[in-house]
C-alpha cells in the first residue's frame, strides 16, 4: 500500500469496511427515486439557481476545494460558464450561479494546482467579420474561491493553417508543483501538441511531442516530484510521455500494446512520483487500472460511458481510491478500492441518478467525499459522505 497509508492494511478489516459501505450505499440508493422527482425540501436550492441551466458537465476537476476549504462547482452554459460556491467550508449552503462570459466556448476543462489556483482551459470557435471561422485555445485563472477570474487569454493554435487548426481537439492540462501550467491538445495530424507557461508568466511556443492516431482526450497528471506525465489512448495501443526531470523536456513517447477505450483514460497519483491510470478496456469492456511496468488490473464492474473521476480518500482509516463515472445506461456509479491494491477487490455501487457527462469528486472542508453531477435537466446535484464507510447523503440540488 505504501508508506503514506494512515493505517496498516488488514485485508479482512478492509473487506469488512467495504461490506459496511455496501450496506450503507444500498440504503442510499433507495433515496434517489424521490430525489429525481425534485420535491422541494431543506436540501433543495430553488430559485434563480434552478432556472440557470448548464449545457452539461465540464471536463477535469470541475468540483474544486479552495484554500479556505470551500468547494466551487463549474459548468459550461450558453455564452460562458456558471459557478456555484459554498458559503462556508463543509456546506451545506451554496451561492450562485455566477455567470462568467466567454463567447464561442465549445469545450471547458478545469484544472487545479497544488497552490489551489483554479485554471480554466477552453476550445473557442469564432467567426470573424469576413465569415472566416477560427479556433483557438483559451486560458483563465481564479486565484481565490468565489472571486473574479482573470481575463481570458488566447494561447493560439498549434497550427497556423486555419483548415488544420479547425481540427484541433479540446485541451487537457496539468499544473506542476511549482505552478507551471501545461496545456496539451491532439493536433490535426493525430499527435500530441504541448504549450507551457514559462518564467514570469510568458508562454513558450507550441511544441510537437509526436505520437500518432491519438484519442482526442489525453490524460496528464502532475506528480509530487514536480514532473508531468501524460497517457493517451491510440489506434495502436497507448502512448506515455514523461519529463526527464521537474521542468525538463519530455522524453520520446513510449508505446504499449494495451487497449483502453477512447475517451475513458484518467490519471491519479497513487504514490509519490507514481501515477495510476484508469480506463475502460476496449476488448473486455470492464474498468481497469494500470501502472507503467505492470499489466492492467481489471476492476470488475460496468463500463463507463466516457471518462472517470478519481480521488484519493481515507475511508474508515484506510487509504482508498474512489472512482465515479456515468455508466452506459446513463446513471452515475461510484467505485471504491484500496490504494494500489486493486487485485484485492474493487467495489462498484450504482447511485441510480441519471447524469450528463462524467461526475466530479472532491473532499470538502471537513474531509468528506463529495460527489457532484449534472442532472438530465442541466441542474447540478451534490451528495456528501456521511457516517461510516462511503455512505452518502441525499442529493442536494443547486
Amino acid at each position: 500500500m505504501g508508506t503514506n497509508v494512515r493505517r496498516a492494511y488488514d485485508g479482512a478489516s478492509f473487506l469488512s469496511s467495504l461490506a459496511r459501505v455496501a450496506r450503507d450505499t444500498a440504503g442510499f440508493r433507495k433515496v434517489h427515486p424521490a430525489m429525481r422527482r425534485r420535491s422541494p425540501g431543506p436540501d433543495s436550492a430553488i430559485g434563480a439557481a434552478s432556472e440557470s441551466m448548464t449545457s452539461g458537465a465540464a471536463h477535469g476537476q470541475w468540483l474544486t476545494r479552495g484554500r479556505d476549504g470551500r468547494l466551487s462547482l463549474y459548468a459550461p452554459t450558453e455564452g460562458g460558464l456558471l459557478r456555484w460556491t459554498e458559503t462556508a467550508a463543509g456546506g451545506p449552503s451554496w451561492n450562485g450561479p455566477h455567470f462568467v462570459a466567454v463567447a464561442g466556448l465549445t469545450h471547458l476543462r478545469v484544472v487545479q494546482g497544488a497552490d489551489s489556483y483554479v485554471h480554466f482551459l477552453g476550445r473557442r470557435k469564432r467567426t470573424d467579420a469576413n465569415g472566416v471561422v477560427g479556433v483557438d485555445i483559451v486560458h483563465a485563472i481564479q486565484y481565490q474561491t468565489g472571486l473574479a477570474f482573470t481575463d481570458w487569454r488566447s494561447l493560439g493554435n498549434p497550427h497556423k493553417d486555419r483548415n488544420q487548426g479547425a481540427h484541433v481537439a479540446p485541451p487537457s492540462g496539468a499544473v506542476a508543483k511549482d505552478g507551471t501550467v501545461y496545456v496539451f491538445v491532439r493536433g490535426a495530424h493525430g499527435g500530441l501538441m504541448m504549450r507551457r507557461e514559462g518564467a514570469g508568466g510568458k508562454w513558450q511556443p507550441w511544441q510537437d511531442l509526436q505520437g500518432m492516431g491519438l484519442d482526442p482526450r489525453p490524460a496528464p497528471v502532475a506528480l509530487d516530484d514536480g514532473r508531468i506525465e501524460v497517457v493517451a489512448a491510440a489506434e495502436t495501443g497507448v502512448f506515455v510521455w514523461g519529463q526527464t526531470q521537474a521542468g525538463g523536456d519530455f522524453a520520446q513517447p513510449r508505446g504499449f500494446a494495451l487497449r483502453p477505450a477512447p475517451g475513458t483514460v484518467t490519471a491519479l497519483e497513487t504514490f509519490p512520483g507514481r501515477p495510476t491510470f484508469f480506463w475502460t478496456d476496449a476488448v473486455g469492456g470492464a474498468p481497469a487500472a494500470w501502472r507503467a511496468g505492470g499489466w492492467p488490473l481489471p476492476l470488475t464492474g460496468a463500463a463507463a460511458d466516457g471518462g472517470y473521476a478519481a480521488l484519493r480518500a481515507t475511508v474508515d482509516g484506510y487509504e482508498c481510491v474512489v472512482l465515479a463515472c456515468r455508466d452506459r445506461a446513463g446513471d452515475a456509479v461510484v467505485g471504491l478500492g484500496g490504494l494500489e491494491n486493486e487485485a484485492n477487490g474493487f467495489w462498484w455501487y450504482p447511485l441510480e441518478q441519471p447524469c450528463l457527462g462524467t461526475p466530479a469528486l472532491s473532499l470538502d472542508g471537513r474531509g468528506r467525499v463529495v460527489v457532484a453531477l449534472i442532472g438530465p435537466d442541466g441542474a447540478p446535484l451534490v451528495a456528501r459522505q456521511q457516517g461510516a464507510g462511503l455512505s452518502l447523503s441525499g442529493w442536494q440540488r443547486l
